[in-house]
């Protein structure tokens, strides 16, 4: 039978995926704060719980998870395509790194305390999944939603698609369950996990004529070499004075990728087709020659329904068999809800800040928070930074971003704390002799003022989804 409990809390934070942790663990370095945390799933991590078993992260782990602590050895790749570049921790490796955070540096600490399998009610209620016991929380200061840019999956979203009875059609993961080969794979999903889906069959020697792509939408990758830090820093900052250069010199989105791409910045499968997609993802040039071995690539829009014999897409149908495995990649990951202001009297929403980066957006909100500056401050030096979806988009999001970080002049322990913190790529740009380095940064202040003029004109022409992410949820 269940009951109503009570607890009280200076931060009730709901959700333990990676915002969630980074805010806490910067929080609690206020010795007087206290937080309860709770999240529906079993423990930490967030979406990494239900991720496919062979993802990795998509940068290094050094640059990834918490403040407080190391995520992997920071050591190089030692063999292999990607040799020379840092380590990216896999999916089991991250869920374990979060459940070692929660033990030994929340809970540890004796300020914080963790409901796993609690969904939360609203009006800082939550009931436990288990027992069905009902806990009303007195908040003194704030509700923290860490769960607004939480990724959407496919081990937990159905395919946005109709599937027959017949049809074999299985979420990313279950593709490392089976027992049986197939008579082919159709992967379905033209984003990260669906290339990650066609290099891992690739990599397990899966013939590149056994697999079907359905790609409706093509996407630009970040080049992995230029998101390196420690000593990859001097190549990530080129990234970002090559975008700043070609923004500043061309008008239109096409033509700021063909500079990126002649560059090596960015990356495309098929250079034949212009992307319409770019969420930050990154890419080796080895995993880009291993999907260019994919010649079997449908461009016939979404999949509407799977049936016995054939796909059917908005423009057309392919022929396919229910010996074929379907590969379900078409969940819509990270969050496109529209940005909402950080800071607001009694609540805060977690939201990415600077950089494409969550776990250092959400340190940087605890840091603030803990700094006792009003709300209006706090949201002055915190503008939401809506994250990427189209070409545009990152434009728009690298741009903003420095926007916000020239705007810190005033708030000088926010950029030492920002400087210093492992989870900041350019990190090590303060201590590098690299005699490219003040060449660079002279580059990059010529270009940023056109660069972030030409984002607003080109922003104008945008579509309708575009204009709504421009600078919003600024206060």
């Amino acid at each position: 039978m269940s009951s109503t409990q009570h607890v009280e809390t200076d931060y009730l934070v709901v959700g333990a995926g990676a915002m969630g942790m980074a805010f806490v663990d910067q929080l609690i370095e206020d010795p007087d704060v206290d937080v309860v945390m709770l999240d529906r799933r079993h423990g930490p991590g967030g979406h990494w719980l239900d991720a496919y078993p062979f993802v990795r992260l998509h940068q290094p782990s050094a640059i990834y998870g918490v403040h407080s602590t190391p995520l992997g050895l920071d050591r190089p790749v030692a063999t292999g395509p990607e040799a020379g570049l840092l380590e990216r921790a896999t999916g089991p490796e991250i869920c374990g790194y979060y459940d070692q955070v929660m033990q030994h540096r929340l809970l540890a600490s004796g300020r914080v305390r963790f409901f796993p399998m609690s969904d939360y009610l609203g009006e800082r209620r939550f009931r436990s999944l288990l027992s069905g016991d009902v806990t009303d929380v007195t908040v003194r200061r704030r509700v923290v939603d860490a769960t607004f840019m939480a990724s959407r999956v496919p081990a937990t979203e159905p395919p946005p698609f109709e599937v027959a009875d017949e049809v074999t059609c299985v979420p990313v993961g279950e593709m490392a369950r089976q027992s049986e080969p197939a008579e082919g794979y159709v992967v379905i999903g033209a984003g990260k996990t669906g290339y990650d889906a066609c290099c891992w069959l690739l990599d397990q020697g899966t013939d590149p004529e056994a697999i079907t792509w359905v790609r409706p939408r093509d996407s630009w990758m970040q080049n992995r070499e230029f998101t390196q830090p420690e000593g990859g820093v001097v190549r990530a900052l080129e990234s970002v004075v090559t975008h700043l250069e070609a923004l500043a010199a061309c008008d239109t989105v096409e033509e700021v990728y063909a500079r990126l791409e002649a560059q090596d910045v960015m990356l495309r499968i098929d250079p034949g087709v212009a992307p319409q997609i770019m969420r930050g993802a990154t890419l080796s040039t080895a995993e880009l020659a291993q999907l260019r071995r994919i010649e079997n690539v449908v461009r016939l829009g979404y999949v509407e329904r799977i049936e016995a014999d054939q796909i059917i897409m908005a423009r057309g149908s392919i022929p396919t068999t229910p010996n074929h495995l379907h590969v379900h990649c078409a969940a819509p990951g990270l969050s496109d809800q529209s940005a909402t202001p950080i800071f607001a009297e009694e609540s805060l929403t977690l939201q990415v800040i600077t950089q494409s980066s969550l776990s250092l957006s959400g340190a940087m909100i605890g840091f603030l928070e803990a700094t006792g500056r009003s709300t209006e401050d706090k949201n002055r030096l915190a503008p939401p930074n809506p994250w990427p979806h189209t070409p545009y988009d990152w434009l728009r999001f690298l741009v903003l971003g420095i926007e916000t970080n020239m705007a810190w002049g005033d708030a000088p322990d926010l950029q030492s704390f920002v400087d210093s913190s492992r989870l900041n790529i350019v990190r090590a740009l303060s201590s590098s002799d690299d005699p490219a380095v003040p060449q660079l940064q002279a580059r990059m202040f010529e270009a940023v003022f056109p660069a972030i003029e030409k984002v607003k004109a080109i922003g104008d022409r945008g579509n309708a989804d575009e204009r709504r992410r421009i600078y919003a949820g600024s206060p």
